[in-house]
């Protein structure tokens, strides 16, 4: 009997020896695996933060272009293009109208003290700019009197401003038409999706998502042309009321140049 014991007591602890491997074993292996799935996760996870990376903004920017239609973001797009040439027209107008007049008062005095008005005029021909033509205006009249020289420096100080805001007028209306052109691109995609809603007879978000999404994209690309337009705008009559503030205040100065002149 104790030998039967024995025999049974060897047995058991055996048994319990190969389970504790085969847990091992099961548990290394299951470890093994998760390690595999967590590593494959990440080279994926890897690749696609890569691949992304390589479209770079302007690739992913042309393929919502593409989605949103050719219809009205084609229209945008020339908005964009027409309102870009139109305040880089101004921008290189304006920075050319740009003059020093502390300079060129200085100079004009200078000219009339030594030479009289045709040396002023001569060194107003030879200037650019508003500023010098205002001058040139003035001390044209200047042989007349000096209310008739106050007159022409007024009336063609207006012409200079009418040509320094020339064509302003339209890159403000393609920066309210462009974000008008989106939302009419997304109303027209919102009335498609429920054109296909009321065709099929439920409510599906598959059904209707892409047409929310050219929608929505036609928003959004409308208000970036706005947004970008607005900014060249801004600067534009910045430069444009700095322009007219100097011609005022050469204005003012010409005017006591020729009255000390006359004296």
């Amino acid at each position: 009997m104790k030998r039967l014991f024995s025999i049974l007591a060897v047995a058991g602890l055996f048994v319990c020896n190969t389970n504790t491997v085969n847990a091992q074993v099961n548990a290394n292996a299951i470890t093994s695996n998760l390690s595999a799935t967590i590593a494959t996760a990440a080279t994926m996870i890897q690749d696609a933060a890569a691949a992304e990376s390589e479209r770079g903004f302007v690739q992913v920017l042309k393929e919502k272009f593409i989605e949103g239609g050719a219809g009205f973001m084609g229209i945008v797009l020339l908005c964009l293009i027409l309102g870009l040439a139109v305040a880089i027209e101004r921008i290189i107008y304006l920075n050319l109208a740009t003059t020093n007049t502390t300079k060129l008062k200085q100079r004009v005095e200078d000219a009339l003290a030594s030479g009289g008005i045709e040396a002023a005029k001569e060194v107003c021909r030879n200037t650019k700019g508003p500023v010098a033509s205002i001058y040139y205006q003035g001390l044209d009249r200047a042989g007349e009197s000096i209310e008739s020289a106050e007159k022409a420096v007024v009336a063609y100080g207006g012409v200079q401003m009418g040509q320094l805001e020339k064509n302003v007028s339209w890159l403000s209306l393609f920066i309210a038409i462009a974000p008008m052109l989106g939302f009419m691109g997304t109303v027209i995609g919102m009335i498609a999706a429920f054109e296909k809603i009321a065709a099929v007879g439920n409510l599906s978000a598959s059904l209707i998502a892409g047409d929310i999404q050219v929608a929505l994209l036609t928003t959004v690309f409308g208000l970036i042309v706005a947004i970008i337009l607005q900014i060249f705008y801004n600067y534009i009559i910045a430069k444009i009321d700095s322009i007219v503030n100097d011609m005022e205040d050469s204005s003012i100065s010409l005017i006591d140049m020729l009255v000390d002149h006359k004296k």
